[in-house]
């Protein structure tokens, strides 16, 4: 059980540590708006796709043998789609509110917190493996976001075709996907490894991605906000930290995963509340203060759950 807890403090506390130094620098006024928007831009734009790219280049994964653990993955996001519907539409009125609960439980942050805790777990080959996930389950992250909060609308122009245009357009001018499509075409083909200057320059960039973004989301944290939880709010989190980890243990069991794979599963899913998810709220007309409350709470707890389960988990000889 020891070596099971230190695997957990190994994975989840540099990742605490560096969002923690972004909240340090954010109060002491070190870093403010401005910077956190223009670095997590630079990240998002340039950093994470170079770490995407190379990390499925010069993997020797097969990724044939990742379609058990891609099928679980998208069974976890519409059971939680779904189990999320179904709770909105019983429990709570609102319907500014309904899409943000349901965004909230099924829609993880796999590009920040979920790699970055998969690169600490399992080094290139887990980045390789969590790298194909996250590139199938983003896009069916923008379309489910895109049905859920479809319930209100800001204007007349908002309308079905609008919104499907947009989830189109997000998903071809991605950089995170182009990254990874690039780089499975790049592998199909018989290309000559890259290597020298190229390399040399993606790695760099590469190394800043992660770091980077954690220290961005740290210093993002609203902690006031993040302290005044409405009803909404705290069930949705619950729903993120709790019955989502639990649905990916079951699901990747059923599917007969274990170890890397069974982990990257429960680390992706287990993540907080995804960035994008208040930038979408805010750009659908949903409560953008309520889609603010769940990122924070989320952000910080679920690392803690995340800890606990691989913790759990490794001493079971699981992952």
């Amino acid at each position: 059980m020891t070596e099971a807890i230190i695997f957990a403090i190994t994975i989840v506390f540099p990742n605490l540590f560096l969002m923690a130094l972004g909240v340090f620098m954010q109060k002491k006024g070190e870093v403010g708006p401005t910077f956190i928007d223009q670095a997590s831009n630079f990240v998002f734009t340039y950093c994470l796709p170079c770490l995407l790219f190379f990390s499925v280049v010069d993997s020797e994964v097969d990724y044939g043998k990742q379609l058990t653990l891609i099928a679980a993955g998208v069974l976890v996001t519409m059971l939680l789609f779904f189990g999320g519907e179904l709770y909105a539409k019983r429990f709570i009125r609102d319907p500014a509110d309904q899409g943000v609960f349901v965004q909230g439980v099924f829609r993880s942050n796999m590009a920040i917190i979920g790699l970055a805790t998969i690169d600490n777990a399992y080094g290139s080959t887990g980045l390789s493996i969590g790298a194909v996930y996250m590139g199938v389950v983003t896009i069916l992250f923008n379309i489910l976001a895109v049905i859920t909060l479809s319930r209100v609308s800001k204007s007349a122009e908002d309308t079905w075709v609008s919104r499907s245009t947009m989830v189109i357009k997000k998903i071809f001018t991605n950089p995170l996907i182009i990254a990874l499509v690039s780089a499975f075409v790049y592998k199909a083909l018989p290309l000559p490894p890259i290597s020298g200057v190229i390399h040399t320059t993606g790695d760099l960039l590469a190394g800043v991605a992660l770091p980077l973004a954690l220290i961005c989301a740290g210093a993002s944290i609203n902690v006031k906000s993040m302290l005044h939880l409405s009803g909404v709010s705290m069930q949705s989190s619950i729903g993120r930290i709790v019955i989502a980890p639990l649905v990916a243990i079951a699901i990747g069991l059923l599917f007969g995963l274990s170890g890397v794979h069974l982990g990257v599963l429960f680390l992706m899913v287990a993540s907080p509340a995804a960035a994008a998810s208040y930038v979408m709220a805010k750009a659908m007309g949903g409560n953008e203060v309520l889609a603010a409350n769940i990122l924070a709470f989320t952000t910080i707890f679920s690392l803690f759950g995340m800890a606990i389960g691989a913790a759990i988990l490794r001493s079971m000889g699981l992952i």
